[in-house]
């Protein structure tokens, strides 16, 4: 090929081809030859009212060129819509579908043929599409992003045949629709190249405006503003926020727990900012999965501000997108995309959490920013693993259980420096503490100390960490050691349910139960929907104080959320007894129904001499 005979030019490139063209011929060759022709014909003239031209039609293929991209993407919608249209009317076996793919490159043009990487990634590109669907390259993205009214969704950066580097590449979403207007006779008074760019244009403009606004309304709907008076709860002086469990789009579940981390991780680091009130997870997961409106969950949570968002992981690929709303003033106060590799998820995370707390006027001091910059891990994979162990952990069933170890322990392996493994290891044998008798209780609260303490020494700034270890000391009678670890898990993480918990139970372990009220309420008014233990323990506070009847309601509370909550029967058996009621002994059958190994003896070497004698009392032994 002589360098007279050939010229350089950029272009945009279109590449259709059949889908399961060998198996149509195969059952019907007569048929498919015939509508192969018929729709080539449809899509020949399309491409010639969008300003394009055929430059090949082998077989099953056609490869087609552009000047400008916008044409060949709207040449390629109007192409599917008319082909799923016909498609409709014949039976399934005959139907006829495309994969288009559509690129901008650089092609080498010899008289009326186009060669080179633009020709053959906009043909990779094609396969890369849905049937009856359209892919397209970055760099044609970059040229249609904001000029038509379409959706697009990416699909990362894929590895292509015989092309050096990775092609980035996009779904075409075809809503909202551009119909292609039926061609009709042209009027001899009108010149046909004056009369097609006036139908063009018209159309144009029309599905733009249409387009436009289909889209305005599809992704800021309007939100119905949630009533003050009608709150659960009292609305806090703060800016307040419930951060919903991002949706997993990646048509994985066993993606879940990435989609869960990294909600996980927008709470804690918003929980460590004093001056921003946050619900606990608990309480947000409550609604993961299920249609609910910003402005329900506002008046059952007692907040302003709801953040939602979603989450697809493709590969080493992500796209985060989240918005939050003023629930009361029914406002979209931000709303962002990302596109994004899985190496940037840290620096993702603390963008976001910015951006909401820029967009709740939060003035940030130097104080506030370090509380938010926790220390974690810059090892991605022992990152992963520990947002699986969490998630297991959530499950808190045996084998989940174990399974959360192993995935923690191999965190570890990946970096010894990452403190949150230790405190998954660590509440793990929190938890078997009370249930499991391979080990001795002595056993799990050594093991439960030695891993927080670890965790401790890589970040002291880890309020869980601190405040599961308060746990570890008050069980063993360490009350000063307690209250000191309890305090500065409060200070680290205020808006911590756990935190407030934990410190709720340390007081209430040193008899100082009025004060216990207090802190199991505002970990009540932080986690609105928490585990069945917040329950049952303030009402034992309030049997302590001899509120009895406060008592019974909050623990009967515990038992309609965990039928089945061994802890939540013996506290209801226990205030029953202290308050003289005959049924205490019909809740100590429920505990041995729940448990029917129930042994006093062990239970009794963690428990006051005071709630053991209410449980003999009652029957038990």
């Amino acid at each position: 090929m002589g360098a007279e005979g050939f010229k350089r030019k950029i272009t945009a490139i279109m590449s259709a081809d059949v889908v399961g063209y060998s198996k149509l011929m195969g059952d019907n060759e007569a048929a498919t030859v015939q509508t192969l022709e018929a729709y080539k014909s449809v899509m020949s003239t399309l491409i010639d009212q969008h300003r394009g031209r055929v430059i090949d039609s082998p077989g099953d293929n056609m490869l087609s060129e552009f000047a400008s991209v916008v044409d060949a993407v709207q040449c390629a919608v109007a192409i599917q819509k008319e082909l799923n249209s016909r498609n409709a009317e014949l039976p399934e076996n005959r139907k006829m579908r495309f994969r288009i793919g559509i690129n901008l490159g650089d092609v080498i043009q010899e008289e009326d043929r186009i060669y080179g990487d633009g020709v053959n990634i906009a043909a990779r590109l094609e396969a890369l599409a849905d049937p009856g669907g359209i892919c397209v390259s970055k760099t044609a993205f970059d040229h249609i992003e904001t000029k038509l009214p379409l959706g697009y969704e990416f699909l990362g950066e894929q590895e292509v045949k015989n092309i050096a580097k990775p092609v980035g590449a996009y779904r075409v979403l075809m809503e909202p629709r551009v119909t292609i207007a039926e061609v009709r006779e042209i009027e001899p008074m009108v010149p046909f190249w004056r009369r097609k760019a006036i139908i063009s244009g018209a159309i144009a403009i029309f599905f733009l405006i249409v387009g436009t606004t289909i889209w305005n309304n599809l992704t800021s709907p309007p939100i119905e503003t949630a009533s003050v008076e009608k709150m659960a709860f009292s609305l806090p002086e703060k800016p307040s926020i419930a951060v919903l469990p991002f949706d997993n789009l990646s048509g994985d579940p066993e993606q879940e727990y990435f989609s869960d981390g990294l909600t996980d991780e927008i709470i804690a680091t918003l929980s460590r900012v004093p001056k921003i009130f946050v619900i606990a997870r608990n309480s947000t997961f409550t609604y993961k999965g299920k249609p609910v409106k910003v402005q329900q969950v506002s008046e059952e949570l007692g907040v302003r501000y709801v953040l939602e968002g979603s989450v697809k992981k493709a590969g080493n690929r992500l796209r985060i997108t989240a918005q939050l709303i003023d629930a009361i003033n029914g406002h979209h106060l931000w709303a962002k995309q990302y596109d994004r590799t899985l190496d940037d998820i840290f620096a993702l995370q603390d963008e976001i959490t910015k951006k909401i707390i820029t967009a709740m006027q939060v003035k940030l001091t130097e104080g506030d920013r370090a509380l938010t910059a926790a220390k974690g891990t810059e090892n991605l994979e022992a990152y992963l693993k520990y947002l699986q162990a969490n998630e297991y952990i959530n499950q808190s069933n045996r084998e989940s259980l174990t399974l959360a170890g192993k995935l923690a322990e191999e965190a570890i392996a990946l970096d010894p420096d990452y403190a949150m493994p230790y405190v998954v290891l660590a509440i793990i044998n929190t938890g078997k503490f009370w249930v499991d008798t391979s080990k001795s209780q002595e056993q799990y609260l050594a093991e439960a100390r030695a891993f927080l303490q670890k965790a401790i020494a890589l970040d002291d700034s880890n309020a869980e960490a601190h405040s599961r270890l308060a746990f570890v000391y008050i069980i063993n009678n360490q009350n000063e050691k307690a209250l000191e670890q309890a305090e500065k898990a409060v200070g680290l993480d205020p808006n911590s349910s756990t935190a407030h918990f934990w410190m709720g139970k340390v007081l209430a372990f040193d008899f100082r139960n009025d004060e216990a009220i207090l802190e199991y309420k505002k970990a009540i008014r932080l986690n609105p929907f928490p585990p069945d233990i917040y329950f049952w323990s303030l009402g034992l506070a309030f049997a302590e104080t001899e509120q009895y009847e406060e008592g019974i309601k909050w623990c009967k509370k515990a038992i309609r959320q965990e039928p089945d909550s061994l802890f939540a029967h013996i506290m209801m058996t226990v205030v029953y007894s202290w308050s003289g009621r005959d049924d205490a002994r019909a809740e100590a059958a429920e505990v041995l129904r729940i448990n029917p190994n129930f042994s006093l003896e062990r239970f009794a070497k963690r428990a006051t001499p005071k709630l053991v004698d209410a449980l003999r009392k009652a029957g038990l032994k």
